[in-house]
């Protein structure tokens, strides 16, 4: 028997070396560049950076979206995200909670053209959207996206600030539990596009790739650098800043992703209320039943 584990043994090993080197090589989830080489033996961790924690309005128990940060990041979104990102899942008719009246959002979803059909002589036709669209895509299949972007699908955006999240580990998930920490695509978002940097030396960076210690499946991505100070202009006077432009975008894609936080959060807080109440009148009912019972 020892001697089947010997020679069994140096084989498994040489199998799992080769598949991490497979891995290592695969193509990168949509959006990533191809991965540079890093040094023999090295098995990178990604993100090669943590995002830290911003503080967000909406972040603890009694969270709330700041409407004003949300209407800016729609405009972010608009002028520049929107070129290359669709977001699907979001209809025009929701922006009414940002604080828009029904007039403004009609304004809004007639500047957009969508395809309906088919008319009475069988014909797909375009029309104005109406705040029953969806924010149409900017490419007409994935195909054409990725034609446009270096073969790599810039992801939609309907909920990529769930999607989007950097493993925390033990113990600060625990933690989260009691803080209830739930701001990581947020935090990840505004690390992702306040992250692009020059590579450290010696690392190189494939053609068509962007260094970014803070991308969740490699150091390198497709996307460049999306953002510059002064691209946007905001009514309100607010900084016009990368890291302004960032935040504001972020907390607008969380709000896409649950845009009925807020209700949650309200009747979370009445919930537990509820079970506090009933807890100490369960307890008080036990008392006064057992209270001249003979133990």
């Amino acid at each position: 028997m020892k001697t089947l584990v010997a020679s069994i043994l140096p084989l498994a090993v040489a199998a799992l070396l080769g598949s991490a080197a497979l891995a290592e090589e695969a193509a990168p989830a949509n959006g990533a560049a191809p991965a540079a080489h890093h040094e023999e033996g090295a098995t990178p961790h990604y993100p090669l950076k943590e995002p830290k924690e911003e503080e967000w309005t909406f972040a603890g128990p009694f969270g709330h979206y700041d409407k004003a940060q949300l209407q800016r990041g729609l405009k972010v979104y608009t002028e520049v995200c929107s070129a290359c990102h669709s977001m699907n899942l979001v209809p025009f008719r929701m922006l009414g909670e940002l604080g828009y009246s029904e007039a403004q959002v009609k304004a809004f979803a007639a500047n957009y053209e969508v395809q309906d059909g088919p008319n009475a002589a069988g014909e797909m036709f375009t029309r104005k959207a109406v705040p029953s669209d969806h924010f149409p895509a900017p490419f007409a299949n994935a195909e054409a996206a990725a034609a446009s972007n270096n073969g790599a699908v810039p992801p939609d955006f309907s909920l990529i600030a769930k999607a989007r999240e950097v493993e925390r580990g033990f113990p600060r998930f625990v933690g989260d539990i009691f803080t209830q920490y739930q701001e990581n695509g947020p935090d990840y978002i505004h690390a992702l596009l306040t992250g692009y940097e020059e590579p450290p030396a010696g690392f190189q960076v494939p053609q068509g790739g962007h260094y970014n210690p803070y991308f969740h499946a490699a150091a390198v991505l497709a996307m460049p650098k999306p953002l510059s100070d002064g691209q946007v202009t905001y009514d309100d006077g607010s900084p016009a800043t990368v890291d302004q432009y960032s935040r504001d975008v972020s907390a607008f894609l969380m709000w896409a992703a649950e845009p009925h936080l807020e209700e949650r959060k309200r009747t979370g807080f009445m919930v537990m209320i509820f079970l506090a109440i009933f807890t100490l009148l369960i307890y008080l009912t036990k008392r006064s039943v057992y209270a001249n019972k003979d133990h």
